[in-house]
């Protein structure tokens, strides 16, 4: 007997499905610059403001601080960021880009949209406003 799917049952599906594809894809234009989709949001995160914390990041890109640390280590090691004595606390740090992990910026930004337009180009454009709309609602709440 065929197991029939309701719409919330195929949504996660469907969910899944997006997520793999714009992943892959992402991942695979990020590679071209020596980078993964892993560190794509401390990057985000970096450009939007520097000198925060590792805390600051891992807790706005909602990772683990563990993992966030090794994904500083990795930045770090490509030359694309650094870690600064926090004045304010001797066992923290601030982080900042270098100048590579600024220059990156203008080449980087481009490739989510590009995959974001690749995937919704079959919607019409107030369906496009729509689904980024209530997406970020789901986000918001997480």
């Amino acid at each position: 007997m065929a197991v029939k799917f309701d719409r919330q049952r195929s949504f996660g599906w469907m969910i899944n499905v997006i997520a793999h594809h714009a992943a892959k894809k992402f991942d695979n234009e990020l590679k071209k610059q020596g980078l993964t989709i892993a560190l794509w949001p401390t990057m985000m995160c970096l450009w939007e403001e520097e000198g925060v914390t590792q805390r600051d990041i891992a807790a706005k890109s909602k990772v683990e601080n563990s993992t966030t640390t090794r994904t500083l280590d990795k930045l770090e090691k490509l030359g694309l960021v650094e870690r600064r004595a926090d004045p304010n606390s001797r066992r923290s740090f601030r982080i900042f880009l270098t100048e590579e992990g600024h220059k990156l910026r203008k080449t980087l930004l481009p490739i989510p949209v590009a995959v974001t337009q690749e995937l919704l180009c079959s919607l019409k454009p107030e369906e496009q406003e729509l689904i980024i709309e209530l997406l970020h609602k789901i986000v918001a709440r997480i």
